[in-house]
């Protein structure tokens, strides 16, 4: 999990849903925030202004919903502080959020973000998302890693929806 990765997605991938692609795009600024220390106005206006009308090579944010872009990076930098204690307690002993590669981080601190603040998203869909979006950067076990701390955190965050779900 200490490989190194950059912010672009693998290639090849096809068109994505506007949620989803701003799910990406989300990953993607915040990873720009993380390592380059860029301010998260300057990352929603280049993202709005220049990647979601599709730039070559950066497929992956095209179409991507502007406005739940912004408020998903918002929220994750808003919330940050409660975030990071919730991931680093579900990652193997040892490991700490600040170890693992900045796009897992990325990817989980969007996931949990949207677990905590996105009720009407119900918590399957939310893990299922960003495992693929794990799966668009990564073709190792990073996405099983994604999958793991979500799922521990939802039945945290969210218990009565697991509550329904057993009762079915």
């Amino acid at each position: 999990m200490t490989t190194t990765s950059n912010a672009t997605p693998i290639p090849g991938k096809i068109a994505l849903a506007p949620r989803t692609a701003a799910r990406v795009a989300t990953v993607q600024g915040l990873y720009q925030m993380d390592l380059a220390g860029t301010d998260l106005n300057a990352v929603i206006d280049e993202f709005v202004r220049l990647r979601f009308p599709k730039l070559p090579g950066d497929e992956a944010a095209a179409g991507a919903d502007p406005a739940f872009f912004a408020e998903l990076l918002r929220g994750v930098v808003r919330r940050q502080r409660d975030i990071d204690p919730l991931v680093d307690q579900q990652l193997a002993e040892g490991w700490r959020l600040v170890r693992i590669d900045a796009i897992v981080r990325a990817i989980l601190r969007a996931g949990v973000f949207e677990l905590m603040e996105r009720p009407d998203v119900p918590h399957r869909v939310v893990i299922n998302e960003y495992i693929n979006v794990a799966h668009s950067f990564f073709s190792d076990d990073e996405p099983k890693v994604v999958n793991g701390v979500l799922d521990k955190l939802a039945r945290k965050l969210r218990p009565a929806e697991f509550n329904r779900d057993a009762g079915k």
